[in-house]
């Protein structure tokens, strides 16, 4: 995502590629952090993680549902690496842009509009797909969606890596766009329906952290690889990913969506092991499904009272996350850099490298200390960082105070990067997963999708006017921004840690069956 003018150069550089390309297997084996695959954690207290004012679901005896440790099986781990797949996939189409820029240019005569549209059709194709991804979701099935998403981006990659004009180029680079908005619906998705509640944020946000591997993957592979080599690279996860989709499973919760029960047993049986007692979980799927299939089943029924709360949480986050600055800072940070005095190679390297640690991070402390607490450390620490940027361009018309601009806008990106990779980065999309409900997910997610998409390409458009008018304005309003989020997570957004989807989405909708005991 960050687009730079120049190369990094180095020779060290490509020893990180490897990493980067292998990190994401290793990340659900600390997750798990044992050999067998087993989690050991500490219990979760259900009252812990009540929302204010809501009651928790019990079971038909009226005892609290069970907060016992599920395993967490080997094909759920191959399951969550299958799919994220299609996120590097995604980091390295937002990431490739900016070390293929002067060899495309170069080798096919574009000129800088003709190249600015080549990056633009990215985001136009995810636009479009995500006015679908939902329905396709719903309609298809989780594990084929991927599949088609796949199939758009290997295409992308095959035509942009023999390209011989721009018009293949624009051609190649709107289908990744069309793949990259279905896979960031879809793969959250899947990975929340497959995993246990107690590790569920965790693997969702590798969504988000295999994204940054592929793109820090792309920057540095650049450097010594061409950008033809760097467009067939695209293709490898996709070859991967295309055969995985075989050997993984269905999403239990859509196959009780689609009423092909006896699958969703033997579904659910094999991702908590052949010795698991799956009866409550499947009974669960079953009963809060069916009931929130049979109150919706048009378009506009989304638009219910009843689904204000998780509707608004759902696109709010997905809203916010853009307009506190993010696109601006992740397309344009070289250009800011060069505007503070400092070096745009350095500064981004830095910014490329540090996201990596950081994000993992986020995975690790998502299910332990929780979503809600990361997003309001996130965002304040975002608003607190944009307000550096911000004063470190007023100093720079300030006699005796230029010279800190560099360092202070230096410190502020970084700062930001830091803050925005625990937290805002990834957890957006996690609870979208979580909070809406299976009658609306398809449709009320493709409008949480598709407003993401719009609010970046906003923020991606507007910035370089609103620089030029002010550079310590922009940053100001990006600032003012994360404030407003840091309020809408404190007022509206609830802990999900530790649920199950169906009780805390029973729980967001006031939505009970009539067999559902209501605990006080």
């Amino acid at each position: 995502m960050y687009q730079t003018k120049q190369k990094s150069e180095g020779s060290a550089n490509h020893l990180l590629v490897p990493f980067l390309f292998t990190t994401p297997f290793l990340i659900p084996f600390l997750i798990s952090g044992q050999s067998t695959i087993t989690i050991n954690h500490v219990m979760i207290n259900p009252d812990s993680n009540a929302l204010p004012g809501r009651p928790l679901l019990a079971d038909h005896d009226g005892n609290r549902q069970s907060s016992t440790p599920t395993p967490v099986t080997l094909l759920v781990v191959f399951s969550t690496l299958i799919a994220v797949l299609g996120s590097a996939v995604t980091g390295l189409a937002s990431g490739y842009s900016s070390p293929s820029e002067s060899g495309i240019m170069e080798d096919l005569g574009l000129s800088g509009a003709e190249y600015s549209l080549f990056g633009s059709m990215l985001t136009i194709g995810a636009s479009v797909s995500s006015l679908v991804n939902g329905k396709i979701t719903d309609v298809i099935g989780r594990r084929y969606t991927m599949g088609l998403s796949v199939a758009f981006s290997m295409v992308g990659w095959l035509l942009i890596a023999v390209a011989q004009n721009a018009w293949c180029l624009d051609v190649g680079r709107l289908l990744i766009g069309v793949g990259v908005g279905i896979t960031a619906y879809v793969v959250p998705v899947y990975i929340a329906e497959i995993t246990p509640r107690t590790v569920r944020g965790a693997f969702t946000s590798l969504n988000q952290f295999s994204l940054c591997c592929g793109f820090s993957f792309v920057y540095f592979l650049g450097t010594v690889a061409s950008w033809r080599v760097l467009a067939l690279t695209g293709v490898f996860p996709c070859v991967l990913q295309m055969i995985g989709i075989f050997l993984i499973p269905e999403s239990p919760r859509w196959l009780a969506k689609v009423s092909r029960e006896n699958e969703l047993e033997a579904t659910l049986q094999s991702l908590r092991g052949k010795d698991a007692d799956i009866s409550q979980e499947a009974a669960e799927i079953r009963e809060f499904t069916k009931a929130f299939e049979q109150e919706s089943s048009r378009v506009l029924d989304m638009f219910q009272w009843k689904y204000a709360r998780p509707l608004i949480i759902a696109i709010g986050l997905l809203i916010f996350q853009p307009l506190g600055g993010l696109t601006a800072i992740a397309y344009y940070a070289s250009s800011i850099f060069e505007s503070a005095g400092f070096s745009s190679n350095v500064g981004t390297i830095c910014m490329a490298i540090l996201q990596i640690p950081m994000t993992g991070l986020s995975v690790l402390l998502t299910d332990r200390a929780g979503r809600r607490p990361l997003l309001l450390v996130s965002s304040a620490g975002m608003c607190l960082s944009c307000t550096l940027i911000g004063m470190a361009f007023c100093f720079q018309n300030v006699t005796r105070l230029e010279a800190a601009t560099p360092v202070m806008v230096f410190s502020g990106i970084m700062a930001y990067t830091v803050f925005y990779s625990i937290g805002i980065a990834s957890l957006p999309w996690v609870m979208l997963s979580e909070v809406l409900p299976i009658s609306i997910k398809g449709t009320a997610g493709s409008l949480a999708s598709l407003v993401n998409w719009v609010s970046s390409w906003v923020v991606a458009y507007t910035f370089n006017f609103m620089f030029d008018w002010s550079a310590a304005g922009t940053f100001f309003i990006f600032a003012a921004m994360c404030g407003l989020t840091l309020v809408f997570e404190a007022t509206i957004v609830p802990e999900t840690k530790g649920r199950s989807l169906e009780e805390l989405q029973a729980s967001l909708t006031n939505f009970f069956s009539k067999d559902t005991t209501i605990v006080d």
